[in-house]
């Protein structure tokens, strides 16, 4: 009895510590965006939400924002699903690696993505198409960046599902497509849409894509509220800006829980294997799957690798030397840029691991509402988006001392959004674990801390690991919040890359060219350890 409350006022303190860094560092300042827009320095007024919609610009922006990420939706769930069907059912040579792939562009970072799409469809661009500007280059960048979110989901149910539920309509005579769209469909549509729900939410929220590949007439809510606060020093309306994006991704997440709710499916676990294309139809539909997969994944990134290579006069490492070279764009040369990054990534790894962990044994160990309530807290920073947080950070922590200016600051942002990962990736590892085995070795005279110690960490060390690697390539790719954040002499590589993309020019071109494949492949590196560590009962990403 003694040692139980000892495991509760341990568990109690273990709360804590997340919910009071969750307090400081993204409550306080998501509600001084509130203050600031609804408490002007007179009192309580509305006097930023009429001059924003006064402003018919903006109301332009709002539009396109909607829009835009509807349609990125729909052509990210029409493409993605075939490739969902390819992997779950067809067992095929180099199925694990095109699997790990199809992760990599969703986590490459946005000025990655942007470059990429640059070097393809800019000026001069490889195809020899300068769509810069245009709605159609965004939308292709969105479906490259989210792709992988369609076919993971998608793909996963896919897996679980008894494929002899559609045997069976096939045998009663129903023709493929019948069996699809009346037996396989409905059991795939809450994966669906979770899937749609998670892409919708990252176009609507879209920054870095859009502020490299649009202009003035493509920005998004997300790149007026950084203009407003960055360009125009007008804080309230960016603030008031900043509510009504909060308002709607909220908007978007009860929608979305209320519709998982009712349109939930209970499927039998399958335990058949996916299997080898038996007949030249699946072959060939296998082959346009794994053709389309190649073309869209590994073309933008390779003619990046192209135009970072290319010099005056053929092909070499020029620019990859001048990441060595002192430039007037950066205070700091370009390859200080990459030790920077990699420092706040150590740093941001190090507090998302180990504020993760502490919250997800708290959300283990506590079922029923408590646990529910403290899991939703745990998942509000990955529904905002990192625009708003940066931004916060600049209005909030200005008292009761001025943090603002601190480079560790960088690492706290970058960690707020990796949280969440860490607690969805050991979750369920911890409710795997006995509790007959933490009992005994508490009967047995071991302290909570050796329990945690001897029993707890040897059963999740690879899901820490796993989680671990994808709050490094998170911290390496973040631009949102960063782009508030970083001091002038400390740029992350995203930050540095934007900077050379915004000046003209072949040579800071190729600069910004030769940063981004350094980038990704520093990102490739931590997604493909992530995918060789990742424990065999863990699903989706």
């Amino acid at each position: 009895m003694v040692r139980d409350r000892a495991l509760r006022r341990l568990a109690g303190a273990a709360a804590l510590v997340p919910l009071g860094f969750l307090a400081y560092f993204f409550v306080y300042p998501v509600l001084s965006i509130l203050a600031s827009a609804f408490f002007p320095p007179g009192g309580f007024g509305l006097d930023a939400f009429r001059e924003l919609a006064a402003r018919r610009s903006l109301l332009g922006v709002a539009w396109f924002t909607v829009w835009q990420a509807v349609v990125s939706t729909l052509v990210t769930v029409a493409v993605g699903i075939p490739g969902a069907h390819a992997l779950a059912r067809h067992e095929f040579r180099g199925r694990k690696l095109v699997r790990a792939a199809t992760i990599v562009p969703f986590v490459m970072p946005t000025v990655v993505v942007g470059s990429a799409f640059l070097a393809l469809l800019g000026r001069n661009g490889a195809l020899g198409i300068d769509m810069r500007g245009t709605v159609w280059l965004i939308l292709a960048a969105h479906v490259f960046y989210n792709y992988a979110v369609v076919v993971r989901t998608v793909g996963t149910a896919w897996e679980r599902m008894d494929p002899r539920i559609e045997e069976a309509a096939r045998v009663l005579g129903a023709s493929p497509w019948r069996t699809f769209r009346s037996v396989t469909l409905p059991m795939l549509r809450p994966a669906i849409a979770s899937a749609a729900s998670i892409v919708f939410l990252f176009t609507l929220t879209s920054f870095g894509v859009i502020l490299i590949l649009g202009n003035l007439a493509t920005a998004t809510i997300e790149v007026e509220i950084w203009r407003l606060a960055t360009s125009l020093i007008d804080l309230r309306g960016a603030a008031a800006l900043a509510t009504i994006q909060l308002v709607a991704v909220t908007a978007v997440l009860f929608a979305y829980s209320r519709y998982q709710e009712r349109r939930s499916v209970q499927v039998q676990p399958a335990a058949a294997r996916p299997t080898r294309p038996a007949t030249w139809r699946q072959r060939a539909l296998l082959a346009a799957n794994l053709g389309f997969m190649a073309t869209l994944l590994l073309a933008p990134l390779a003619v990046l690798v192209e135009r970072a290579l290319r010099v005056d006069g053929g092909y070499g490492i020029g620019n990859f030397r001048r990441l060595l070279v002192d430039t007037p764009i950066l205070l700091v040369k370009p390859v200080a840029s990459v030790a920077y990054s990699l420092a706040y990534a150590a740093g941001a790894t190090v507090v998302a691991v180990t504020i993760g962990l502490m919250a997800a044994a708290v959300v283990a160990r506590r079922r029923g509402l408590v646990g529910r309530w403290f899991d939703t807290v745990l998942m509000l920073p990955l529904g905002t988006s990192a625009v708003t947080l940066g931004f916060g950070f600049l209005v909030a922590l200005d008292e009761p001392v001025d943090i603002r200016a601190a480079v560790w600051l960088v690492a706290i942002g970058h960690a707020l959004v990796a949280i969440p990962f860490v607690v969805r990736i050991t979750v369920p590892i911890m409710r795997s674990i006995r509790v007959r085995l933490r009992e005994a070795a508490a009967v047995l005279g071991a302290s909570p801390a050796r329990v945690w110690r001897e029993v707890d960490l040897p059963v999740i060390g690879r899901a820490a690991l796993v989680a671990a690697g994808f709050s490094l390539a998170v911290s390496l790719g973040e631009f949102g919040a960063t782009s508030f954040l970083a001091r002038p002499d400390a740029p992350t590589m995203p930050v540095a890359i934007y900077r050379f993309l915004s000046r003209p020019g072949s040579v800071n071109f190729g600069v910004a060219m030769a940063l981004s494949v350094v980038l990704m492949v520093v990102t490739t590196v931590a997604v493909l350890a992530v995918e060789r560590l990742r424990p065999d009962d863990t699903s989706g990403f």
